[in-house]
């Protein structure tokens, strides 16, 4: 989902205990790095969180590995399939494990204050017939970053309509700004993209009924408009979208390179320092600002594999306490996961600058997550969805395809 880039590893499980006849328990955590750096690498919070707790409960260790985004789900599931699965993992998805009866339920583990807490609509996203097995730990939502000094420049207003977003990147390339409108539709987090394009449009991955409608009429409009109006009339920059990448379009925004794209909330942080006064405002829609803003989940897990139940849920317990959650939270530019802690963000005056995100995401909609296939058709869309926008690419052509990828992923399962 979400922010920056880590790197997994893996410990060696102790087999439950310590020394011999120590009664300890070792709990072995699998987690995704949300740093930029080596100085907020999230070993760091994730040191001092387990030092606090294991302060506190001298029988239990845990060992927690942190490591790239790039990686990280990979190599859980390499470990699951080596017989060596983690008892906790914090990752992108869920559902697959928990189709195989490999993950305890969330009741499983938790206290019921600490269950409840969890924002509702995190929740149901967690859950594969309707029963929660994925424990949302950070999530964020998106909303159009503009560099207020480009657009003074220009003479422009924040655009609310896909017309005065195509009229206002058309104003900023006569200006000369190298990406007018960036869309970084490479393999790095192009579901992201398309998820956020795809609502503005009208519809979405699935269907009301909760089928894959990827090459529904209404995407199909959505995306021919987008080559269209601003690919085809070099309104999105010279790296064409299926090579450009987040992590460069939100570099290139730093850089003040960038008149407008969608961002979570870490490019507050990146583009303040570099100095770029930004603005945000919602996605622009078809006729008006879009209603439904895309948002994202990442989960945590408990595998069955090495028992060690109760000592997991008391851990998760303090995982969740709201001081955690906000220290977690703010560190990253993420939004809480639970209630107490959201209540708490949105009327601390520190927080103030994660207001416009946090006040999405009650109605922001989340990947299918909840789809045991979705793994895969969110790494096909990754690698497949950039070539629409090819010279001679062909939108239609490309969602039918990536439809019937889905379908027969789907049908697998």
């Amino acid at each position: 989902m979400i922010a920056a880039v880590s790197a997994l590893g893996m410990t060696a499980v102790l087999g439950g205990c310590g020394g011999a006849g120590s009664g300890e328990v070792t709990l072995k955590l699998v987690a995704a790095d949300y740093g930029d750096s080596g100085a907020n690498s999230s070993q760091k919070y994730w040191d001092n969180l387990v030092a606090e707790y294991e302060k506190a409960h001298p029988d239990v260790r845990v060992d927690v590995s942190v490591h790239s985004w790039n990686d990280v789900d990979r190599e859980v599931k390499e470990m699951v399939a080596a017989g060596d699965a983690p008892d906790l993992a914090q990752i992108g998805a869920y559902a697959d494990y928990a189709a195989k009866g490999e993950l305890y339920q969330a009741d499983e583990l938790l206290s019921i204050p600490t269950q409840a807490d969890f924002v509702a609509q995190l929740a149901d996203a967690g859950e594969v017939s309707r029963t929660q097995y994925g424990m949302p730990f950070a999530a964020s939502t998106r909303l159009l970053f503009f560099n207020k000094k480009l657009f003074a420049e220009a003479g422009l207003t924040p655009p609310t309509t896909w017309s005065e977003l195509a009229s206002d990147a058309a104003a900023l390339k006569e200006e000369g700004v190298k990406y007018p409108y960036a869309l970084p539709l490479g393999p790095e987090e192009a579901q992201a993209e398309t998820m956020q394009w795809l609502l503005s449009g009208g519809d979405g991955y699935t269907s009301e009924v909760g089928t894959y409608g990827i090459d529904s009429p209404q995407n199909i409009r959505t995306f021919t408009w987008l080559k269209d109006e601003l690919v085809d009339k070099g309104l999105t920059g010279p790296v064409a979208p299926g090579k450009l990448d987040r992590a460069a379009a939100f570099a290139a925004f730093a850089r003040g390179e960038v008149g407008m794209l969608n961002g979570h909330p870490s490019l507050m942080k990146i583009a303040a320092a570099r100095g770029v006064d930004f603005g945000m405002v919602p996605m622009p829609g078809k006729e008006s600002s879009t209603r439904s803003a895309m948002g994202v989940a990442d989960w945590m897990m408990a595998f069955k594999k090495n028992g060690h139940r109760r000592e997991v849920g008391d851990f998760l317990d303090f995982v969740y306490d709201e001081k955690n959650v906000l220290a977690f939270s703010r560190e990253y530019d993420l939004l809480p996961v639970t209630a107490s802690a959201s209540k708490t963000m949105s009327t601390a005056a520190r927080d103030k600058d994660l207001a416009p995100f946090l006040e999405e995401l009650p109605t922001a909609q989340l990947y299918p997550v909840g789809k045991t296939s979705w793994a895969q058709v969110s790494a096909d869309i990754k690698q497949r969805i950039g070539t629409a926008f090819a010279a001679d690419g062909d939108p239609a052509t490309v969602l039918t395809e990536l439809q019937k990828q889905a379908n027969s992923e789907e049908s697998a399962e």
